[in-house]
């Protein structure tokens, strides 16, 4: 028997959502798993700065597993929303020139949901290229408020639900939890 991945019979489109903590977490798990099982994957972070070197971003790094991030940091923090909106167009198009080129077998949109909830990038825009992907490709999208046209088009929609967080009682994000 060989060990060598199987093209899917159905590629998936996958969305973490919800207030809750482990979206981005649940992402990388799938990308970890499959990596593990040879496939091509690789994560395109909205939102998160392009200087960002958070423990995802040094493990992966070790691990080989290619994560690009093109965002100008959190966007309720930014001076200048038009370079927000032109950085996602921006890194829009590379996530597209990834999953069309056929040599992904996971490709994980971290953050995504924003710019669609947000209105920088139209909902069927991402949809319909999303119909046109390779047999092949996955696609993970996280995020808060993902638009309901994207909930409804998904294979597996997970919506994280916030019970309880340290935050609530003053305690900061911390190291390997959060970040």
């Amino acid at each position: 028997m060989s060990d060598e991945p199987k093209a899917p019979k159905h590629s998936l489109v996958v969305v973490n959502t919800g207030n809750g903590k482990g979206k981005t977490t649940a992402a990388l798990g799938v990308l970890f798993r499959a990596w593990g099982r040879g496939l091509n994957v690789c994560m395109l972070q909205f939102i998160k700065s392009t200087t960002s070197n958070y423990g995802e971003n040094k493990a992966a790094r070790k691990a080989g597993i290619e994560i690009i991030g093109l965002g100008g940091g959190f966007t309720w923090l930014s001076t200048d929303i038009e370079k927000d909106k032109a950085l996602a167009r921006e890194l829009w198009d590379q996530c597209k020139e990834k999953i069309a080129s056929g040599d992904y077998d996971v490709v994980a949109l971290d953050e995504f949901t924003y710019p669609l909830a947000y209105g920088w990038l139209p909902t069927e825009e991402v949809i319909e290229f999303l119909k046109q992907r390779p047999k092949r490709t996955h696609v993970i999208i996280t995020g808060r408020d993902a638009p309901q046209e994207l909930i409804d088009y998904a294979d597996l929609v997970t919506e994280m639900k916030e019970i309880k967080h340290p935050f609530q009682q003053g305690i900061k994000a911390q190291p390997g939890i959060e970040f």
